[in-house]
């Protein structure tokens, strides 16, 4: 694996360098051209302004070394006396290359600026080399490249400075994430001060997660358990109840009732399982035929098959038969079953069920739930009262959250009260 240190210290490195190479480039090369056109109407304002106080007698003039003049009378043309010490071009391709009031000449990689009056019948020429133009640009490269390596030096600096902080930072994180699982971890990590910023955001994630993974780990191995241990007892029933038989303890159509009774008991068990697997996939894939559900028809058909477990209980149905529920018919089928199983478990007298507005009202009259456990009443395999546990609350829950519903539970003075309505509302 590589060095983390080195690696990300190269990169940014490399970074830098590719920073300073470009505008090394931009100022040192492009910014010069760039200026170019500044230089050379200075150049032009350069030559203007002693072509004005030069008069016709060209020798007799007294005139800057940097500049050469050409006057043309008619077909004469005459030069001054320094103009073959600057120019190197023939005065008649002079002439013949004006064309406008000032402009630039180009001849063998060297350039030539002139600017021209007329004056009566004497045009006046001043004209320059391109000297003062490479020396400005030189001077201001020769200006340019001492601050920008002095600014590359700093900047280099405080990379390998910044980088290697960064670095141990990422170091701390890259170790956490790797001991995210250790039931030591929070006295592994528990001093952030050196973290700031985005940072210390992503470590207090960190550690959020490894609280969120650990209560998994805890509910996943209390789950197994209670799973075991929900499948081991009717196992045993059964076993017992053979060995029973076998030993003529028991006659056999007492011991097959009772061993039947076990069997379907653990079928509903792993039916619910199933179920419940189901519904977890249908939640990932979302992909489900929403209908129209005439929710009272099922409310009707399941009390009537509740209604003969509990011959004492009191049942009550207030709702309008064309109430429409969105849905599947097999999903609220379920939801309305594991309901009324409960509540046939744990009612005293009563048990009323309210349609209204889209929603669905459930209310026993049993004891209230305990407010420590209302939390994960609808956890799979949570223990929940008189130390059961189960899956039918969960099943109504993931499907409901899969149609576009919520649940809420609320304990009343006696009683307890289901409400379902949709997510939205």
């Amino acid at each position: 694996m590589k060095d983390l240190r080195h690696d990300l210290f190269w990169q940014l490195i490399s970074i830098g360098v590719i920073i300073f190479g470009v505008i090394l480039v931009s100022l040192g090369l492009i910014l010069p051209r760039v200026l170019l056109p500044i230089y050379e109407q200075n150049v032009y304002n350069f030559l203007k302004h002693p072509l004005e106080m030069v008069d016709f007698h060209i020798e007799e003039n007294e005139y800057l070394d940097e500049i050469a003049y050409l006057y043309i009378v008619e077909d004469t043309v005459i030069i001054s006396e320094n103009y073959h010490h600057l120019i190197e071009i023939s005065p008649n391709e002079i002439v013949n290359k004006i064309d406008q009031e000032h402009g630039k000449i180009l001849y063998q990689n060297s350039a030539y600026y002139y600017y021209t009056t007329q004056d009566e019948d004497v045009l006046k020429v001043a004209l320059t080399d391109d000297r003062y133009v490479n020396l400005i640009q030189r001077d201001v490269v020769a200006t340019i490249l001492p601050v920008l390596l002095l600014t590359f030096l700093i900047v280099v600096a405080l990379v390998i400075s910044w980088s290697r902080r960064l670095v141990l930072k990422i170091y701390y994180l890259k170790n956490k994430v790797a001991n995210i699982n250790r039931d030591d971890f929070f006295e592994l990590y528990h001093d952030n001060h050196h973290l700031d910023d985005e940072l210390n955001a992503l470590s207090k994630a960190i550690d959020e997660m490894h609280i969120t993974l650990k209560k998994q780990e805890d509910y996943k191995s209390q789950m197994y358990q209670n799973i075991s241990h929900d499948f081991k007892t009717p196992l045993m029933v059964i076993k017992s109840y053979i060995e029973a038989i076998e030993d003529n303890v028991l006659s056999k159509e007492e011991g097959l009732q009772i061993i039947q009774e076990q069997i379907n008991k653990l079928e509903n068990k792993v039916h619910s399982l199933l179920y419940l697997n189901k519904l977890n996939y249908l939640q990932e894939v979302n992909n489900y035929q929403e209908i129209d559900v005439e929710i009272v028809a099922i409310l009707k058909e399941t009390m009537e098959k509740f209604r003969y477990e509990n011959t004492d209980l009191k049942w009550e149905l207030k709702a309008r038969d064309e109430e429409i529920f969105k849905g599947t018919f097999d999903m609220w089928e379920a939801i309305i079953d594991n309901m009324l199983h409960n509540f046939v478990r744990y009612a005293d007298k009563k048990i009323k069920i309210t349609v209204r507005k889209n929603e669905i009202i459930f209310f026993n009259d049993g004891p209230n739930i305990d407010e420590t456990i209302l939390h994960d009443l609808f956890t799979p395999y949570k223990k929940g009262m008189k130390g059961k546990f189960g899956l039918g609350l969960s099943i109504i829950k993931k499907s409901l959250h899969i149609m576009g519903y919520e649940i809420t539970v609320n304990n009343e003075r006696k009683g307890v009260t289901f409400k379902i309505f949709p997510k939205n509302d």
